[in-house]
């Protein structure tokens, strides 16, 4: 689809003194394996022979209303904008060594609320809770300067990230598990049209903006395992089953004018506190499967093959940006974990239309719920500071390697599996 015209109106000043150049054409990565990681540490991460990174944005922590001297500005639609310098080299620092390495990188663009009035009343979409009870909030498409500020910012970073100087972004993940919206993407009180109504407009901006950066660049939709049930706890205005939010969303682009947007899954366990995704017991292989999961991602492959979902003749690509396997405190805990990474990537060997398995967590999080998902322990109540090695971590080395199959043998009577073979494609 031709870029909105608006964006014909954005001009750039970056930081070194250049000027916004024309898209880049090249085509969008083609790699050797689905490897991934949300990489907390960069030197580890590039030890690990994988090929796809993502790396959380948090847009409040870009943005600079006092306009500081020094800050780098953005111009669209006949206004200045200013980010927060240290904030960008920051994430410079972790994109480009990886960027550099040939891995392609995933930004997750987040609007964590900043808690300060003048600044979350552009960040923020005007109808999220005003209690704060949430962790992130939706992109502020309600008003007419957030809208401007977000499409701002998102060619801004596209910019920035466009491989010359900073490091190379090749996708761009809008938001996190935007059907669950009460806690992951909050819009308060709404209706399914309204909630991927407002979240069609942020996607379309963004891909507008990364776009005008790289012809062949790409947005995805996130979405958690919930397929056909919803978020547990809260109402129907607050969660949303996943393929309804799915196809409603897909429906408006549709109707708006479609644009090439991408999946982003996250196939956790049915229960985020239990490793043996092979024994997850409420998810079936048809298109009303309460969840979908590592068990049953075959759904969601078929699902994106339906007609009315494809984009100029073909099915959407799946990235799983998000997922990881909780470690028990039992004698068998870390062989568990290991044994369901080991599971999750024979399965998704047999799905060709994804693209990326990008694991989360790189270190456990001493918060996190009480799970423990890191291929590293952490130190004593830390969120990030790495202890040891777990036995997913040589696993997690292997995969994608000569050395795998060997490696990975030990899960297959854990999962209660002759041969690998035996886990279902499309």
């Amino acid at each position: 689809m031709p870029l909105n015209f608006r964006a014909l109106l954005c001009l750039a000043t970056l930081p070194f003194g250049t000027t916004h150049a024309q898209p880049d054409p090249a085509p969008f990565p083609t790699l050797p394996s689905i490897k991934g990681l949300q990489v907390q540490m960069t030197d580890d991460a590039l030890k690990l022979n994988m090929h796809h990174a993502a790396i959380n944005v948090s847009l409040g922590a870009l943005m600079d209303l006092e306009k500081k001297a020094g800050n780098p500005r953005w111009i669209c639609e006949g206004e200045e904008f200013s980010f927060n310098a240290d904030y960008a080299r920051s994430l410079d620092a972790q994109i480009k060594p990886l960027s550099d390495a040939g891995i392609v990188i995933y930004a997750i663009l987040l609007a964590y609320p900043t808690k300060q009035k003048d600044k979350d009343s552009i960040l923020v979409h005007p109808k999220a809770r005003e209690d704060y009870k949430y962790n992130i909030a939706a992109f502020n498409t309600g008003t007419p300067a957030g809208t401007r500020w977000f499409r701002a910012v998102t060619e801004f970073l596209a910019a920035r990230w466009n491989g010359k100087t900073n490091g190379r972004v090749w996708g761009w993940i809008v938001g996190n598990e935007v059907n669950s919206h009460w806690m992951w993407y909050n819009l308060g009180q709404c209706s399914l049209e309204d909630a991927a109504s407002e979240h069609e407009k942020a996607m379309r901006i963004a891909y507008e903006s990364v776009t005008k950066a790289a012809v062949n660049a790409r947005v995805y939709l996130s979405l958690d395992h919930h397929w056909r049930a919803s978020m547990g706890g809260v109402s129907a205005q607050e969660a949303t089953p996943g393929r309804d939010f799915l196809d409603t969303f897909a429906r408006l682009a549709r109707e708006r004018g479609d644009f090439g947007w991408q999946v982003a899954h996250h196939p956790y366990p049915e229960d985020l506190g239990n490793p043996r995704v092979w024994l997850d017991k409420n998810v079936t292989t048809d298109d009303d499967s309460p969840k979908v999961t590592f068990k049953n991602l075959e759904v969601l492959c078929r699902h994106l093959r339906k007609p009315e979902l494809l984009y100029q003749g073909k099915p959407r690509r799946i990235i799983l940006s998000e997922q990881g396997f909780h470690t028990l405190l039992t004698a068998d805990g870390e062989q568990l974990q290991a044994a369901a990474y080991a599971y999750a990537w024979e399965k998704c060997r047999r799905l060709p239309l994804i693209d990326a398995f990008i694991y989360h967590r790189h270190v456990d999080h001493a918060h996190e719920g009480g799970l423990r998902l890191g291929l590293w322990r952490n130190a004593p109540e830390s969120i990030s500071t790495p202890h040891s090695q777990k036995m997913i971590y040589p696993l997690f080395v292997k995969a994608g390697t000569p050395a795998w199959n060997e490696a990975a043998a030990f899960a297959l009577p854990m999962a209660g599996l002759a041969s690998w073979d035996e886990l279902k494609g499309e």
